[in-house]
């Protein structure tokens, strides 16, 4: 039971979809940042980020699996993780210079993007030493983003409608402390999985952590 928990946890928090869970944690927040008053109105732009963050890369991996490029779609040797990563960096760098080029696209979400390329990156740097931890570096992203997001882009409190259930204010505080333990059990799961040990998963939430803030100076 406890490893079909962990199973699921990896699947659902695979590292290519925390690009778009990150926008949609932003839509939430505060949708009036992308023009609009509810997450729904962006759906578009959700399923661009989701298609080119998530079904693209995954996709290639796929095809490098078909052509034996590599011997399974967990990637579980890190020398197997070279060619994705690269292809990977190749679909967020399109996807962060789209972004940056468009004066449509709120700040919080063109930060997001450019420290998840970072991530990707000083991922593909450190794979060379150790297989470090791509979910955990993902949920380091996704902590980051929501910290920065509290510290700089936010009131203190936002308004979530969740139709018949009503209208609730949240604290963005309460999110971010949602997220570290979110990623406290993702990164929980890997363990048990025997997918890396304490210092892959303590490096990888590192470098996604960090990536965020590095982008941050960049942009901000």
């Amino acid at each position: 039971m406890l490893r079909t928990t962990a199973q699921i946890l990896s699947i659902v928090f695979h590292p290519l979809l925390m690009v778009t869970y990150m926008l949609m944690l932003l839509l939430v927040i505060n949708p009036y940042q992308f023009g609009v008053n509810k997450m729904a109105e962006q759906w578009k732009l959700v399923l661009m980020v989701f298609l080119s963050t998530f079904v693209m890369p995954f996709f290639a991996v796929f095809m490098m699996k078909s052509l034996n490029m590599v011997k399974s779609m967990e990637l579980e040797d890190r020398y197997e993780r070279i060619g994705p990563y690269i292809l990977t960096g190749v679909f967020y760098i399109w996807m962060f210079l789209n972004f940056k080029n468009n004066q449509l696209i709120p700040k919080p979400l063109v930060i997001t993007m450019l420290g998840s390329t970072i991530a990707l990156f000083l991922a593909f740097f450190f794979n060379n030493f150790t297989k470090i931890s791509a979910h955990a570096a993902g949920m380091g992203g996704l902590v980051g983003m929501a910290l920065i997001n509290t510290l700089f882009f936010n009131f203190d409190t936002f308004t979530m409608n969740l139709g018949p259930l009503g209208m609730y204010e949240v604290s963005t505080n309460f999110v971010l402390m949602a997220m570290i333990i979110l990623a406290g059990f993702v990164c929980s799961a890997r363990l048990i999985l025997g997918a890396h040990n304490e210092k892959q998963l303590y490096t990888g939430f590192g470098i996604g952590f960090v990536a965020q803030f590095i982008a941050m100076l960049f942009i901000h």
